[in-house]
């Protein structure tokens, strides 16, 4: 269950124009940090953005189900189901309780390597490299049309900073 603090900010993102990935990644945020604070592991750090994505079509985020071929039938299928139950065309089934409990139980046992910083840095990077540098542009357009004056400010100065520290 999503805490109501990440519902709100993934909520005003949505209201800022900002895309459903950007507000899905609040959920994933949540994921992370659950895993870093030793509630459960998880195998990978793609599994723990799974996590995030499906916690965030359940609670109502627009973001649609992978397209086909980008992912396999089954996860396309859940996704599906998930963003149904969200967009409240579908009523929220509560799993079996030995289901959950088996779940629950395998993520215990799990490290929390996965939401490391190198290991979601090499998340990140592969994730990049699969998307052409047009497509990388364009995301960057976008989100830096939705950030706000103040946001490209910040944004810029951080910038800079990374600058000088890499450039010595």
């Amino acid at each position: 269950m999503p805490s109501k603090s990440t519902v709100q900010k993934a909520k005003r993102d949505l209201a800022e124009g900002k895309s459903p990935s950007t507000a899905a990644g609040e959920f994933v945020h949540e994921e992370m940090d659950h895993i870093r604070e030793h509630k459960h592991g998880a195998r990978s750090p793609q599994q723990a953005i799974a996590i995030g994505l499906s916690k965030a079509r359940r609670s109502g985020v627009p973001l649609k189900a992978p397209r086909r071929g980008r992912t396999t039938s089954r996860t396309r299928k859940s996704a599906s189901r998930d963003y149904a139950t969200g967009q409240g065309r579908r009523k929220p089934r509560a799993t079996s309780s030995r289901r959950r409990k088996a779940t629950s139980r395998a993520l215990q046992r799990e490290g929390s390597r996965a939401a490391s910083k190198p290991a979601l840095s090499r998340q990140g990077h592969r994730a990049a490299q699969r998307r052409s540098s047009g497509e990388r542009s364009r995301a960057a357009k976008k989100g830096a049309a939705t950030k706000g004056s103040r946001g490209r400010s910040q944004a810029a100065k951080r910038a800079a900073a990374t600058r000088r520290r890499h450039n010595r």
